[in-house]
């Protein structure tokens, strides 16, 4: 029996369903974060404006008292990328990701650490970060110090990959700044990793995924997570999912009551924010980002840019500049936009720098010709 076929568009709004990017959710911020299985938060304000383009009431505070009071931490989890995630995720997903943090020692880096006793160095540096919160160039020195000759950012290296270490306050607040101290999440939490029944917690991860996500290639799951290896996790849970094709011809995996609206279903325009895991959580990104302009999304040097997504696709790239009294939104649409289009964008944009800018007497948004 030949599986039915999802084009391209079917997976955009399925995929802008469960991202609450064809409707605003009513959810708390916790209860997004949860959902959305954490926020991708390489730098400290993607999360504020991600949790702000999903939730309509959505303020600034709301999200750094959560990490004041760890409910949420940031720490490296899918892809081996700093994400902004539940505590009690934190705890759970940590260990069963350990596999993408493990390539941090792989390559270059591995050969520095060559006949190195890597259980000492972790030892040393759990002593160290539990003592207080350091940053990565401070435990450098201090490891290099036990081991002459030895490269200082691939011994803090060894700690990034071997140990759970969040970033503590105020590194993730709002407008707060401040350089990146660690410590371990269990120093942190007061709680242990969770390392029980890592099979169901591999099913629980794709559900979730898929969840978010999907409808999914196995392909997709491997690239969101960072983890290979993972089509018998999907075969075990086949007669809980259901299968499509895309238009190549590829396996699709879906949840039976998962969100799959009407490909003709109107998208709103949208700006989506630097780094967000809508645009980095496939393998075959075509679904949102056009190929064509991929490479003016993601520059050459890891930046993921905030984008303008018109009919459910990205369309363009934004950013806000600020000199003096003046916040100015910039909108870069990628080809022309039509009437109802900029009007919409442009809406969008003074409701983005009524939420990043509020204290700016000036506002101003300004739309660069394609």
């Amino acid at each position: 029996m030949t599986e039915p076929l999802l084009e391209r568009r079917a997976l955009n709004r399925a995929l802008l369903a469960r991202q609450h990017l064809l409707a605003s959710a009513e959810l708390t911020p916790i209860q997004l974060i949860t959902q959305l299985v954490g926020l991708q938060a390489q730098a400290a304000d993607p999360p504020y404006y991600g949790l702000w383009s999903r939730l309509p009431a959505f303020r600034p505070e709301q999200l750094s008292d959560l990490v004041t009071d760890r409910q949420v931490v940031r720490l490296g989890l899918q892809r081996a990328t700093i994400h902004l995630v539940t505590a009690a995720d934190c705890l759970r997903l940590r260990p069963l990701l350990q596999p993408a943090l493990d390539q941090a020692l792989t390559g270059a880096r591995g050969r520095l650490l060559a006949d190195l006793d890597l259980d000492a160095v972790t030892r040393r540096g759990r002593a160290l970060i539990e003592e207080r919160p350091r940053t990565f160039q401070e435990l450098g020195t201090l490891l290099a110090a036990d081991h002459p000759g030895r490269d200082p950012a691939a011994l803090a290296q060894v700690l990034r990959a071997r140990l759970a270490l969040v970033q503590v306050p105020p590194r993730g607040l709002w407008r707060a700044g401040g350089a990146a101290a660690h410590t371990t999440a269990e120093h942190w939490l007061g709680r242990e990793l969770d390392r029980s029944a890592p099979e169901a917690a591999r099913d629980e991860l794709v559900l979730r995924y898929l969840a978010a996500f999907g409808p999914a290639t196995v392909a997709d799951l491997q690239k969101w997570s960072g983890l290979t290896r993972l089509a018998g996790v999907v075969k075990r849970l086949r007669d809980r999912l259901v299968e499509f094709r895309d238009e190549q011809g590829k396996a699709l995996f879906d949840l039976p009551e998962a969100p799959r609206p009407e490909p003709a279903t109107a998208a709103p325009v949208r700006l989506v924010a630097p780094f967000d895991n809508l645009l980095l959580s496939h393998a075959d990104r075509s679904r949102v980002l056009p190929e064509a302009f991929r490479h003016r999304v993601m520059t050459a040097n890891g930046i993921v840019l905030g984008t303008l997504l018109v009919d459910g696709f990205v369309a363009g790239v934004w950013r806000l500049e600020r000199e003096n009294d003046r916040a100015t939104a910039v909108l870069r649409p990628f080809t022309a936009l039509d009437r109802p289009a900029r009007t919409a964008a442009t809406t969008e944009a003074e409701r983005l720098l009524a939420f990043a800018a509020p204290e700016a007497p000036d506002h101003q948004v300004r739309i660069e010709e394609a």
